[in-house]
């Protein structure tokens, strides 16, 4: 039978620049080498449970919004042997980072130029990359970043950097509102002579699937 592994995906924005969570391995196989943060899935563990004890003990990070990437089982992806290993990935806000266990350091990397990964985890990257764009079309994916109230260009300029391509600014926010899924909350206080920009909230704080795509 084959080891059943998990492996995390965390994106998170910083500026303009998307960006990935990665470890650099302190063990064998690929010492040395950054990889996605992951391990060995305990007999007595769910795999979301693995995913979230793993990503605490390497990275210090918790209580972020998993879900569900995709299945690689590859034979040959992992040198110790036959091994599937069962993808999750997340938009989460950056927070200080605590290397432990098998990882000798974490860090944050541009996700358009990851360095050398490990295993086959530059295909994982990419498939989450897929994914977490692909939902941005979808679903409120792209709230988990947004500070309580945002304004709308706020929230413009975190799509585009995610989708790395610029957005039309009055089909995006007349999408955007049609939605139903934001609440005004005054104004931001102006800068200069600019007029003061509207300040909004999201509504409910879970995911939500959009009949048509808003982008």
């Amino acid at each position: 039978m084959p080891d059943v592994t998990v492996d995390l995906v965390i994106f998170t924005v910083r500026g303009e620049e998307l960006r990935i969570l990665l470890v650099r391995r302190g063990v064998p196989p690929f010492e040395g080498r950054w990889a996605l943060p992951g391990g060995f899935v305990r007999e007595s563990e769910t795999l979301e449970e693995a995913a979230r004890r793993e990503l605490r003990e390497e990275t210090g990070i918790e209580g972020v919004y998993l879900e569900q990437l995709y299945t690689f089982g590859d034979p040959g992806r992992d040198p110790r042997g036959r091994t599937v290993t069962v993808a999750y990935f997340a938009l989460a806000p950056e927070a200080p980072l605590r290397a432990s266990t098998d990882a000798a350091e974490a860090a944050w990397f541009p996700a358009a130029r990851p360095p050398k990964l490990a295993f086959d985890h530059a295909r994982i990257l990419e498939t989450g990359l897929r994914r977490l764009r692909a939902k941005l079309g979808y679903t409120t994916v792209g709230f988990e970043l947004l500070p309580p109230t945002f304004t709308l260009t706020d929230l413009q300029k975190l799509y585009e950097t995610i989708l790395e391509r610029p957005l039309d600014k009055r089909n995006f926010r007349r999408k955007i509102l049609s939605l139903g899924l934001l609440e005004p909350r005054g104004t931001a206080r102006p800068r200069a002579a600019h007029r003061p920009a509207r300040l909004y909230a999201f509504k409910p704080r879970k995911p939500v699937v959009f009949e048509d795509p808003i982008l």
